[in-house]
């Protein structure tokens, strides 16, 4: 037998619990329990409250869920570090 398709949505990370799981709440007004995905947890993304994310979920529980991406946020940009480099662009030879 073929194995089943993952389901693939979007949400709000509405809680942080512990164990590296969280409370998401999916566009579709869903409330879903997920976890990081290893991948996430091996190149340590760390995911707060108020972070998009896509979930990939089984057919057949659809309580449960597995966080496989953290969408960047438009703000993320504005509190970052300062370019690096001579101001001005000019580089000296």
């Amino acid at each position: 037998m073929a194995k089943e398709e993952e389901l693939e949505f979007e949400g709000v990370v509405d809680e942080v619990l512990p164990d590296a799981r969280c409370r998401v709440k999916l566009d579709n007004g869903h409330m879903v329990v997920a976890y990081t995905s290893g991948r996430m947890k091996k190149n340590r993304i760390r995911i707060l409250a108020g972070d998009r994310v896509t979930i990939t979920m089984t057919p057949y529980d659809l309580t449960k869920g597995r966080i496989t991406f953290r969408h960047k946020d438009a703000r993320a940009g504005a509190g970052g570090p300062p370019p690096s480099g001579p101001p001005g662009g000019h580089r000296r030879r």
